[in-house]
């Protein structure tokens, strides 16, 4: 690199190669040494497809990881824009890149970047400001805002396990990945025996992590995070760019939907260009992507995005094909095909609310009586965002991939959990694009997390088998009241004064089928997922003590003029 620094970098040939080809170039925090090692596993994924139609792939391990020199900086924003002497990791993109057109033979002087979720986020930082050389890229999941959607935040809320466990394993030793030797066997227990979020650096980092310590420092949107985000620092989309993200991703849903939002709006070249599909974290990059847990989308859906990625490679980098691309493909969950969109989200839709109403039910038709529907909601025995036991995030037989898509019924029996439920469906409805939760609540606290979920209710028939009752979650989101007025100047609750949250559900491209129901649910603990509230307000979450913590009465209002919704777009 510019400054001396090495980098350890992984450069794979096609076979009987005679002639000139482009690079696609990957940079991970997450080690390319084992990957070389191990020659079964040398090319996968949707990297095989490509190397098989002739690429040299490139794999490097970034500044402080693994076996490259230097000092790793978790998503440091770029800086070397302002400062010419500075070292980001858009410098050490560009310097690799030239590196590779200059000394490694039979190169076409085209190079394509690629990778996902952290990956992702580097293939940004390496389009922001790119070589001559990079002629387009796809950033699969990228981190985008870590405050306000990927993740370690949602809405401000922290994502505790994740960002435990998250910050541990990169950061623990800089030569591997470290799982941290949890004693309990369900991690429910093991979080509430933390107690409060203090007890995490007095107990077991003792400030030897950094990101931990981020999290300590920055409870609020300030300056660290938002300059953090790409949105602060990315220039206008100077390359063509394929945004690639999953419906059911358990850690950077946000991100692919908010660059693609955020590109779109300034792209007069057409360069901008989205794929969204029914998957978790990675699985567009896999083998089997013909199903998630439970729920079953009838072919291997990855294909439709390897073989895309392939033709966009292909054109850009080889000069194959006509180069025409829709600007989104969307797949459609619930009727499980591939949609292509030339607008997204689409125009063609009607805007209609689903209301939550009176006696637990959920209808398109507004009730004119405002009510109030309560529930307690006590720290000390959260509402666990999957069914128990809750296994490490990367552990053995870990469910964390499949989460998002797991059956809500384990919840039916909590009181603490508010269901309202529509009439059967007579004819499918589909919903396409932006679904927005307009929540109307008050709490005895002076601080809340509200959980929104909207469900697809299968039927209780035979003919489903192990999809029976089933209640899929179709959009969920979670908002911490604090930060209703300002992510960046937070603000205690009134207690007991009615407050509207507007709140963020991602874009779906949902079939709700002919007999199914509708369904949303309210809750305030996500537990371990995100953090408890102690319902009690403080400036900094992190330095609370366990006597901040206590029981609030939440209520939700249906009905009036302002009563809970969920705003959805209908295209049938």
């Amino acid at each position: 690199m510019r400054d001396g620094i090495r980098l350890f970098t992984s450069i794979q040939y096609p076979v009987d190669l005679n002639t000139k080809v482009p690079f696609l170039l990957m940079r991970t925090p997450y080690g390319v040494d084992s990957l070389v090692r191990d020659s079964a596993k040398t090319i996968t994924g949707s990297f095989a497809e490509l190397a098989s139609s002739g690429y040299i792939i490139v794999k490097q391990d970034i500044r402080g990881k693994f076996n490259s020199e230097g000092k790793m900086k978790i998503h440091q924003p770029l800086v070397h824009q302002y400062d010419k002497k500075a070292i980001d990791e858009s410098t050490d993109t560009y310097d690799t890149v030239d590196w590779l057109i200059k000394h490694i033979a039979n190169n076409n002087g085209k190079v394509g970047l690629t990778g996902q979720s952290y990956d992702g986020w580097l293939v940004l930082t390496g389009a922001a400001y790119p070589h001559p050389g990079v002629k387009a890229a796809c950033e699969q999941a990228c981190m985008a805002d870590l405050f306000l959607g990927d993740d370690f935040h949602h809405n401000g809320a922290f994502r505790l396990s994740y960002g435990f466990e998250y910050g541990y394993e990169v950061e623990h030793n800089p030569q591997m990945d470290s799982q941290f030797p949890f004693p309990d066997s369900d991690l429910y227990d093991w979080y509430l025996k933390l107690g409060p979020l203090s007890n995490v650096n007095k107990n077991y980092f003792h400030g030897k992590i950094p990101t931990w310590n981020s999290f300590v420092n920055h409870p609020d949107y300030d300056n660290y995070w938002q300059k953090n985000s790409p949105l602060n620092y990315m220039p206008a989309i100077k390359i063509p760019m394929l945004h690639v993200g999953g419906y059911y991703d358990q850690e950077d849903l946000y991100g692919p939907q908010l660059m693609n939002n955020w590109m779109e709006k300034q792209d007069k070249q057409g360069f901008n260009h989205l794929i969204l599909g029914p998957w978790n974290h990675g699985l567009w990059n896999t083998d089997k992507s013909d199903s998630l847990a439970a729920i079953e989308f009838g072919f291997q859906t990855a294909k439709f995005f390897k073989d895309l990625q392939r033709k966009w490679f292909d054109f850009y980098l080889k000069n194959i094909g006509d180069g025409q691309f829709c600007k989104a493909y969307v797949f459609q969950t619930g009727s499980n095909q591939w949609k292509s969109y030339n607008n997204w989200t689409p125009k063609n839709t009607v805007i209609k609310r689903l209301y939550a109403g009176n006696n637990k039910h959920c209808s398109f038709k507004k009730s004119n009586i405002r009510s109030a529907i309560s529930y307690m909601s006590d720290p000390e025995n959260p509402v666990p965002y999957r069914s128990r036991p809750i296994e490490p995030t990367y552990g053995k037989y870990s469910r964390w991939p499949t989460w998002q898509v797991e059956d809500q019924r384990f919840l039916s029996n909590r009181k603490d959990v508010i269901s309202f439920e529509g009439d059967i469906l007579p004819n499918d409805l589909i919903v396409t694009g932006q679904i927005n939760a307009h929540l109307l609540s008050a709490s005895t606290g002076n601080d809340a997390d509200w959980i929104v979920k909207l469900i697809d209710v299968y039927p209780i028939d035979k003919l489903q088998g192990k999809l029976s009752g089933y209640q899929l979650p179709v959009a969920m989101e979670v908002f911490r009241s604090r930060f209703r007025k300002s992510f960046s100047k937070p603000s205690p609750l009134i207690p007991n004064k009615p407050e509207v949250y507007t709140i963020n559900m991602h874009q779906i491209n949902h079939c709700f089928k002919k007999g199914h129901r509708l369904m949303i649910q309210i809750q305030s603990s996500w537990f371990p997922v995100i953090d408890r509230n102690p319902q009690r307000y403080i400036a900094n979450i992190f330095k609370a003590s366990a006597d901040y913590y206590q029981k609030a009465k939440q209520s939700v209002y249906v009905g009036g003029k302002d009563g809970t919704y969920i705003e959805m777009p209908v295209s049938n």
